[in-house]
């Protein structure tokens, strides 16, 4: 997919399979993410698919249920399974099977300022919530002069910022009933992770919109006007406001978005793709052959080098090498993916009740309770069915 590996790791990857495999040559191609489902539903059900994907996380259920994926539950350990990284595992895992491999991830940390925290006296990142709001409110009150300031930018449908808050305090979006997925929004622990996104909102004086979420405007553009202190966001999203304001460079780092629990760090949500075997495929065993020598080591540290969390190494060691890397490996092993059913995809792509839930607890228009409750009824329903 469009901005997944680097292609020094593609071009060397399918050059050591070609060469190993005399004879054979890799068509490889890149696909963008923009309609890519229906173009995976149409590959996957003809007569000549591919003979290896990658498709995102979240999507990978919807083909596994459709059994258009290869089963690999026989393969995991000549694929490294030993060292998947545990969230995405969780994402390829349906009906007790195993219907590819984790390819990479990313997930959010919270990026600031290194110059602003140093102004107000905050001597070393946050490593509790407890720290983090009194970050927040240091940052705002030694720039009260600067009405424009906002300590956190945090829009009020950030959803997957509020799955972290809702995973730390033990909760979750959704729990398993029977063959299907029920809404778990009205549990005292989903109640107290959003309690926690208003605190912060409430602490941050952020001026961003309550009904809107981090592309609108892009959160990134906001962070490089230089008038924000913290954004919790993603790798590319920093190389994107200092693109656009170079002054910032020197004057960023990034933590791990903390929990509850001093020293620790909240799970994550982890965004990222997974790598599997189409059932038509006309070159399984190859297919196996191409997977066993990516999962390895040599292309794990490239992936880890490129600024991704590697999906089948535990070997993070490449990926630390500078601030944002560092607080992407202390947060992954401990990310976690949406309800892994392909009712899921339903829940993104129409009226999002969490965002809706959010909109309305911010704003005062719904209680905490009917917030919660209203939108539980939203994501039961669509879950399903």
């Amino acid at each position: 997919m469009d901005g997944s590996a680097p292609t020094t790791l593609t071009d060397a990857l399918n050059k050591e399979f070609q060469d190993s495999h005399p004879g054979v040559t890799v068509k490889y191609e890149v696909q963008k993410w923009g309609g890519i489902q229906e173009k995976l539903t149409t590959a996957l059900t003809s007569n000549n698919p591919p003979d290896v994907i990658e498709l995102g996380n979240t999507q990978t259920a919807k083909f596994a249920a459709e059994e258009t994926l290869e089963d690999l539950s026989g393969d995991v350990s000549a694929l490294n399974g030993d060292q998947w990284l545990g969230g995405l595992k969780d994402s390829l895992t349906w009906d007790g099977k195993q219907y590819g491999l984790p390819f990479y991830a990313a997930n959010r940390t919270v990026i600031y300022r290194t110059d602003l925290f140093e102004a107000a006296g905050i001597a070393s990142p946050p490593t509790s919530r407890d720290e983090w709001v009194a970050a927040a409110e240091k940052l705002k009150a030694a720039n009260a002069a600067d009405p424009e300031f906002q300590s956190v930018y945090l829009p009020g449908q950030s959803w997957y910022v509020l799955l972290s808050f809702i995973w730390d305090e033990g909760g979750d979006v959704a729990k398993p009933q029977g063959s299907a997925w029920a809404g778990a929004l009205d549990t005292p622990e989903a109640k107290a992770g959003l309690e926690f996104y208003k605190k912060m909102v409430d602490a941050s004086g952020t001026k961003a919109p309550k009904d809107a979420d981090e592309a609108t405007p892009q959160q990134m553009e906001v962070f490089g006007t230089g008038k924000v202190g913290m954004m919790i966001g993603l790798p590319w999203e920093l190389a994107g406001a200092v693109k656009a304001n170079p002054d910032l460079k020197d004057k960023t780092s990034a933590f791990p978005i903390p929990s509850k629990t001093a020293g620790k760090a909240a799970p994550v949500f982890l965004g990222g793709s997974n790598l599997a075997i189409p059932a038509g495929s006309k070159n399984t065993d190859l297919a196996k052959d191409y997977l066993k020598l990516l999962s390895g080591k040599k292309y794990q540290d490239m992936l880890a080098e490129g600024g991704s969390v590697p999906g089948t190494s535990t070997d993070t060691a490449k990926l630390a090498t500078n601030p944002v890397g560092k607080a992407l490996a202390e947060s992954a092993p401990g990310g976690k993916v949406t309800p892994t059913t392909p009712a899921w995809a339903a829940v993104e792509a129409g009226q999002n009740p969490l965002k809706d839930m959010l909109t309305a607890y911010l704003t005062g228009a719904k209680s905490l309770d009917q917030a919660t409750s209203d939108a539980n009824a939203s994501l039961s329903k669509t879950l399903a069915g």
